[in-house]
């Protein structure tokens, strides 16, 4: 990447507002798509439909710069530095034509997108592609604030995720990691386990009489055996899970001073480090815009990702009830392609294809040790349906986990390398 995050954040202050309503005589004609969202599904349509042509693209986003959030787990255990997280849109502009809106987006409907500041952006179509928000309301003493400040859920990379890691390696000598795990459905299903796989491997080379303590309000969760196997073999003593019928299924509160969390059946657990991940639901535009309707994901039709609520609009990624699809960076740029198929044809006269999905989630357990799940998808009765799937099995030997790791890597770096250069 040749411009480093400090150069992007400024050439993008600098330049996003001044060039985001500027004339362009050539395509005042050409149909108008909006997409609110720049993370990898909302790039990804971006880009997508910018390089085919035909259509006026303008992608709004808040920050000048993406940091993924699956991959971040990498960072917690040292193996990857930060800014490998780091994304910026100066290739998307440069590339393929895509204008952008730097700022924050308050609702989506009626032919325009109106912006926190009274602006309004008109389209001719819509994508919205927000991820993820929280639900802080459930749980006793837990809020945005303490998260930002004292008990960082980290299920965005931020602030949080430098927090967390600061606070991993300050912990005392021998002491506990308390990963409050999410219900369904949630971003990254093997994401919290992952997550106790990267924190263990760090601590069992610079705290290895520590213990990292998993609680979940379920009864079994993605890879469960894969990532036991790799506990038992890796770290020793060092992880434990504790499931949903001894949690009572569900967190009631979390005292951030004390660093404890209490269970649906009261029983108060403390740490030393304590990662809360709260219930999550559709991002916040998402809620605001009427595509949730009274529910926390929005419904979007299977072979277009058009809203079933809001007509012009799609949704996609995070925030949209994908059906058997999980959320995930892999599920954000297979639905994106497959919507920007469907708003070309919309909006053009290109023909559109019965869509087809693929995901794959990789997990590292630690160093060369590399676990993944996957699946093909297809548009079905009301939602994606699953159609076929496969998964690392119990018992793999050191060179298939060491080739699984380096596929999930190249994974990352070719699928960023498309959408951001």
């Amino acid at each position: 990447m040749d411009l480093s995050r400090r150069d992007t954040m400024t050439l993008a202050a600098a330049a996003g507002a001044a060039t985001l309503f500027a004339p362009n005589v050539a395509r005042a004609a050409l149909p108008k798509l909006v997409v609110v969202g720049g993370g990898t599904g909302g790039a990804t349509v971006a880009r997508t439909v910018a390089a085919a042509g035909g259509v006026d693209v303008t992608l709004v986003e808040r920050n000048p710069v993406y940091m993924t959030c699956y991959f971040s787990n990498l960072y917690l255990g040292d193996h990857w530095d930060y800014d490998r997280l780091a994304h910026n849109y100066e290739t998307m502009k440069a590339r393929d034509g895509v204008k952008m809106a730097m700022g924050n987006a308050a609702s989506v409907g009626d032919g325009r997108v109106v912006m926190s500041d009274g602006t309004e952006i008109a389209y001719d179509r819509a994508v919205v592609a927000p991820g993820i928000d929280f639900k802080y309301d459930m749980y006793e003493g837990f809020d945005e604030h303490v998260a930002e400040t004292m008990v960082p859920h980290a299920y965005k990379s931020g602030n949080q995720l430098l927090m967390l890691k600061q606070q991993l390696m300050a912990m005392r000598e021998g002491g506990t990691v308390v990963i409050a795990a999410p219900p369904n459905p949630y971003r990254c299903p093997p994401g919290p386990y992952e997550r106790a796989s990267m924190m263990a491997n760090w601590l069992s080379r610079n705290n290895p009489t520590a213990k990292v303590l998993i609680l979940d309000p379920k009864t079994k969760h993605s890879k469960q055996g894969l990532f036991v196997e790799g506990w038992n073999r890796l770290y020793p003593g060092m992880v434990e899970w504790v499931g949903g019928e001894f949690t009572g299924g569900d967190f009631l509160a979390v005292d951030a001073q004390a660093r404890s969390v209490t269970t649906a059946d009261e029983e108060v657990f403390e740490a030393d480090v304590l990662n809360f991940i709260p219930a999550q639901t559709a991002g916040r535009i998402a809620i605001d815009s009427g595509l949730t309707g009274d529910g926390d994901w929005a419904s979007v039709d299977p072979a277009t990702l058009e809203s079933t609520l809001v007509p012009g609009v799609h949704v996609l990624g995070d925030a949209c009830a994908n059906g058997d699809m999980p959320k995930s960076g892999f599920s954000a740029n297979s639905q994106a392609k497959a919507c920007a198929q469907a708003v070309l044809a919309a909006m053009t006269d290109r023909r559109a294809f019965p869509p087809r999905f693929r995901n794959t989630c990789w997990s590292l357990v630690g160093d060369d040790y590399g676990i993944k799940v996957g699946a093909s998808y297809k548009a079905g009765d009301g939602k994606i349906e699953k159609t076929e799937g496969f998964i690392s099995q119990v018992g793999e030997d050191d060179a298939t986990h060491a080739q699984t790791a380096a596929e999930g890597i190249g994974w990352y770096e070719a699928m960023t390398g498309e959408i951001f250069g």
